[in-house]
């Protein structure tokens, strides 16, 4: 017995037990380190004239239920004893990058393993590994046999053919632990295909087959076969010609990699090339997850490296205003020591980068030349995209403020802040908007009859997050937006000047509704309407009802108030009665003033505090 070349029990338990998070990792690196056996005997046979083809390669799986051990072969360069010892008994000692660095300027050079690391992820599961190999153009065989962290031995061996077996004696299983699952078909299948689909040569499994039956009289017995199936995909879709593909087949992938049963509303297939190189496939879903917003909702793209899977989630790749995109990248990445998270450096960075710009501007196309079709994507993410304004307090507005939309009460459709600014009159200073439940209850505000009264247009906004948005955009092409339940709108003044004779009236009801509103003030621009409720300063009606809805947990948030102007019709019926009971009964100008104020709420979505005595008093008053 051999030890280790390293303080092997300390680095062995770290490889095993911290690096890889998952057991089942080890099948992918084990067939990576066949894959790059492969590549060198093929890099070989070309430089050398050898004349082997790619067609001349495999990888085999087999599983031997009753003696627990499954055996992973390869038939490329394999190694000697001196390779053996230099490779596997030295942890961390990567053949494949020692070859990579003596060929970096060779072409056809696609080598995955650099670290030395991934083969001691198969002791997460193993209690005893042999690798049987023989090297290209050597007679003899030899065995490397270890047990873990206790150490290895090396002897010779037989074998016929070049290449490496590694024989796996998995461990026993245990309550927590099912590692016999490794020996099942099904399973086996399916890691392949998530983590090693494509790697460049056929990986097959053994598996017993029917092959017809015999009958001895008594029962019928069932003949069985083994055959080689052959698992993986070996070319990824998106490394084929855009020209060679069909939509059929990029809708397929798309249900095969996201398991909707939609197609997808479109897909973007590009590369790039140049300091960093890349292959992506993108998907945007017809509708948006349900778990979108919630905690347990993870965005982000497939990511491989040459083929093979690194993450299945890597949110690194896409902004969370994109969360809702699907699809992968394949490229060639600075990878940590597992291989299973990606070092977070440039060349990561300019491909998200480069994705987002893309996505951004098939988009804007889109929205520029396809309304129709970006009205149906817009339906279903446009929420997604105003939160991503608002997020990172307005950080990304520049790269979105184009993309969303709002109503139009004057146009009667969905529009751009473009088209706002476009279709303005002359002198028009701000882009004005009304915040509600709905576009019909917005349309029967009175501040927004009052703007529409001017000629303006006025945006419909119905969702909770839209007029935080809009504050972080603040303003479009030099145009402010502004609220028309604002105290101040920009329009000429329509609230009066309070002449000696109202003065005592509206004073009187301003203080029965102290602490519930700043100011009030008359007005003749209400047309039907006997009142309504503004706001002045930066929080608006509708931002006190998003903090009103928030969490019990939150209530500093809850207690945000707008400071609310009440705003009174001078030529309304109910303000002649107010005048007329001002003299006479003052208890009942009282009320009446907090029946208008309730009305006034009530238009605005408001919660009316005490609404038992808000029906009590105008039943009083109507009686």
């Amino acid at each position: 017995m051999k030890n280790f070349k390293t303080e092997s029990k300390r680095i062995l338990d770290l490889m095993i037990n911290s690096i890889y998070t998952h057991k089942e990792i080890f099948l992918r690196e084990l067939i990576s380190n066949c894959s790059d056996a492969i590549d060198k005997l093929y890099y070989k046979s070309l430089s050398e004239n050898i004349g082997l083809s790619r067609g001349d390669f495999d990888i085999k799986i087999k599983a031997d239920k009753e003696n627990r051990t499954l055996t992973i072969c390869d038939n490329g360069i394999g190694m000697t004893a001196e390779e053996l010892e230099n490779n596997l008994g030295t942890i961390a000692k990567s053949g494949s990058l020692a070859f990579k660095s003596e060929n970096e300027k060779k072409e056809d050079i696609d080598i995955i393993g650099q670290f030395g690391v991934g083969f001691y992820s198969v002791f997460m599961v193993a209690e005893k590994v042999e690798v049987l190999s023989k090297a290209y153009g050597e007679k003899n065989a030899h065995i490397w046999t270890s047990s873990g962290a206790d150490g290895y031995e090396v002897n010779a061996a037989e074998k016929e053919t070049n290449g490496t077996d590694i024989k796996i004696f998995l461990k026993p299983d245990t309550e927590d632990e099912k590692y016999s699952e490794f020996l099942e078909y099904y399973k086996l299948r399916e890691l392949i295909k998530k983590y090693s689909d494509y790697i460049h040569y056929p990986i097959k499994i053994e598996q017993e087959v029917p092959a017809g039956s015999e009958d001895d009289g008594a029962d019928k017995k069932i003949i069985t076969k083994k055959e080689w199936e052959t698992i993986n995909s070996m070319v990824p879709l998106w490394r084929k010609p855009k020209t060679e593909i069909t939509d059929e087949e990029y809708n397929t992938f798309y249900k095969d990699l996201t398991y909707d049963y939609e197609d997808p509303f479109l897909h973007l297939h590009t590369q790039a090339e140049g300091l960093v190189e890349y292959k992506a496939l993108i998907y945007i879903p017809k509708k948006c997850p349900e778990a979108y917003f919630s905690k347990y909702f993870e965005r982000g793209l497939k990511l491989y490296s040459n083929g093979v899977l690194i993450m299945d989630k890597c949110k690194e790749l896409i902004p969370e205003y994109f969360g809702f995109v699907q699809g992968l990248v394949d490229c060639e990445l600075s990878l940590n020591i597992s291989r299973e998270m990606v070092q977070h450096d440039r060349s990561l960075q300019k491909i998200a980068s480069s994705i987002e710009k893309q996505i951004r501007k098939e988009l804007q196309n889109m929205c520029e030349n396809d309304r129709q079709k970006y009205e149906e994507f817009y339906k279903a993410f446009g929420l997604q995209l105003k939160v991503g304004i608002y997020n990172n307090w307005g950080m990304d507005k520049d790269k979105l403020q184009d993309l969303i939309m709002f109503y139009s009460i004057k146009q009667d459709k969905l529009i751009t802040f473009k088209d706002y600014v476009n279709a303005m009159q002359d002198g028009q200073k701000y882009i004005y908007y009304a915040t509600g439940n709905s576009v019909l209850s917005i349309k029967k505000m009175p501040q927004t009859e009052k703007v529409l009264g001017e000629g303006y247009d006025v945006l419909c906004m119905t969702e909770n997050v839209d007029e935080f948005a809009i504050k972080y955009v603040n303003s479009y092409m030099e145009k402010e937006f502004k609220n028309v339940t604002d105290g101040d709108t920009g329009i000429q003044d329509s609230t009066e000047e309070i002449n000696d004779e109202d003065k005592p009236v509206i004073e009187l009801i301003k203080s029965s509704l102290a602490g519930e509103v700043f100011d009030v003030k008359l007005s003749k621009k209400l047309g039907e309407h006997p009142v309504c409720l503004n706001s002045v300063g930066e929080v608006s009606l509708e931002m006190e009802k998003v903090f009103r809805n928030m969490p019990a947990g939150d209530p500093s948030a809850q207690d945000i108030r707008a400071k609310k102007v009440l705003e009174i019709n001078s030529e309304h019926s109910v303000y002649a009665k107010i005048k007329s009971l001002y003299e006479t009964d003052k208890e009942a100008v009282k009320e009446i003033s907090e029946i208008l104020l309730g009305q006034a709420k009530l238009i605005e979505g408001l919660p009316i505090e005490d609404m038992s005595r808000f029906i009590t008093l105008v039943a009083k008053h109507i009686s």
